[in-house]
């Protein structure tokens, strides 16, 4: 029997404001000192009086308004009790029955252009607890977490596959920095993932039991976590054995989930009114003014670099990258690429940032905004190219001392003498030696096979230490052979 998952995904994502959701503590606790950056509203101490934080609220509203979300004119804060010793208040501020949006969706793109709609079922707000560390037995606690905004992003039970998930939460994760609600920098702990697995067979509209695995705080870990959980459900349903409804943690040294309590259900947390927060009320003029604020987003950005600069669906999507960062950069280097050109066609220049430009960043751990060279020089390179003054190969020659330096490479170019040979005098007798010492390449050549030229090419640009411009060496070589 073959049997298929269904996943849905819990994100996490730390709302980017100044101060925590309920009170005037920084909300700028990452390497801080421990427990430095609390007060007593976030501690929960006895007659503290939280006040909701505008800004999170607008910025939670952006987010949902960008995942197509219905913002609600009337939600409400809930207590959501639970005890662990992060927690300090003794419950979570977060909404239950009454979020402030529901009834989204997004759209995911596969590298060969399909799409697929993921529903959401609701974004709604709240603070967060505190961290444990566990160490030689014992376990230290850090409140400066307690009381930062969250915004929780549940999606329907709409993913099918380990793919579709990854594809999905880097989605989410474009999303909520495009419009500034979110750097979601996994590095500090600002977004993390629950996912909802269960396995059925093929077929089957009924979902299976459940299992959940909480704070995954990596794309890899996510992805891990689903793999194993998957095949291990698999495993057990395919043995004739009955799947435990449970909260799971995950080992990332083993690679494996870890059973630590039985699921919990909304009766378990005693849900009830905050009572000491007022309901919040949205007019329609203040969701209508956060609209006129969101900026283009990710998948219409797809789209257009398909249309206008003739992007494939891969390097569209590259270059709308994890973070607004790129697409700027894309398009102030593409700006400079085909400057006085008639056509704006971006391929080489996106090329260029997804390959040359991209190892570099990645070998080193970067983005693109430790990026040692400016769009503007980027440009300017593949400028060259497109004119003919110099060839694909000396660029990539010349590409990590124009990075390493951020330097001009017209500059570069022209202390180095590197312009493409031009002279075709010069051109035509090297094409000539190379094609007399070829003559079974010629003859191929001849007789109908195309590609012959390309080895050609390849002889005269080595002759030449890629010096020629390779354009109008295929142009002399089939002048030549006629």
């Amino acid at each position: 029997m073959d049997y298929e998952p269904v996943i849905g995904i819990e994100i996490h994502a730390r709302i980017s404001t100044k101060t925590k959701m309920f009170c005037r503590c920084s909300n700028e606790i990452f390497d801080e000192r421990p427990n430095s950056h609390v007060c007593g509203i976030c501690m929960g101490f006895p007659g503290m009086l939280p006040a909701t934080n505008e800004e999170a609220v607008r910025k939670g509203i952006k987010a949902a308004l960008a995942m197509k979300c219905k913002i609600n004119e009337f939600s409400k804060f809930d207590r959501k009790s639970y005890f662990y010793p992060d927690l300090p208040k003794g419950f979570q501020i977060s909404q239950y029955d009454k979020p402030i949006s529901e009834n989204g969706k997004i759209k995911i793109t596969f590298s060969n252009g399909a799409t697929k709609d993921i529903g959401i079922t609701r974004l709604h707000l709240e603070d967060d607890a505190g961290k444990l560390t566990h160490s030689d037995g014992a376990t230290l606690v850090d409140f400066n977490r307690s009381g930062t905004p969250l915004m929780e992003i549940v999606s329907e039970p709409d993913i099918r596959s380990v793919e579709e998930a990854s594809l999905y939460a880097r989605q989410i994760q474009k999303i909520v920095r495009y419009v500034d609600a979110s750097d979601a920098d996994m590095e500090k702990g600002q977004l993390r993932f629950d996912i909802n697995v269960s396995i059925r067979p093929k077929g089957q509209k009924k979902f299976g039991t459940r299992t959940e695995v909480k704070n995954l705080n990596s794309f890899r870990s996510m992805e891990k976590a689903l793999e194993y959980e998957i095949h291990r459900q698999t495993e057990v349903l395919k043995s004739g054995g009955t799947v435990v409804q449970e909260t799971l943690g995950w080992d990332d040294e083993k690679e494996i989930t870890v059973s630590q309590r039985g699921k919990e259900e909304a009766a378990d947390y005693r849900y009830f009114p905050e009572p000491d927060i007022p309901p919040l009320v949205i007019t329609r003029k203040m969701v209508e003014e956060l609209k006129k604020e969101i900026p283009e987003l990710p998948e219409e950005k797809i789209k257009r670099y398909q249309s206008e600069y003739k992007l494939t669906v891969d390097q569209a999507i590259g270059c709308t990258g994890p973070a607004p960062e790129y697409s700027q950069y894309f398009e102030k280097a593409v700006e400079v690429a085909t400057q006085n050109m008639g056509e704006k066609d971006g391929r080489k220049t996106a090329n260029w940032i997804t390959s040359e430009l991209g190892a570099i960043l990645n070998t080193n751990g970067l983005t693109i905004l430790d990026s040692k060279l400016s769009p503007e020089n980027l440009g300017k390179l593949v400028k060259l190219i497109e004119d003919g003054v110099i060839s694909g190969k000396i660029a990539k020659d010349i590409f990590t001392e124009v990075y390493e330096g951020n330097l001009d490479p017209e500059k570069v170019v022209k202390k180095k003498g590197l312009k493409v040979m031009s002279d075709t005098g010069e051109l035509e007798k090297i094409c000539q030696e190379i094609i007399n010492k070829n003559p079974n390449i010629v003859a191929d050549f001849k007789g109908g096979k195309e590609k012959a030229i390309g080895a050609l090419v390849g002889q005269v640009m080595g002759a030449t230490k890629g010096s020629a411009n390779p354009k109008m060496v295929n142009e002399i070589l089939r002048k030549l052979l006629s």
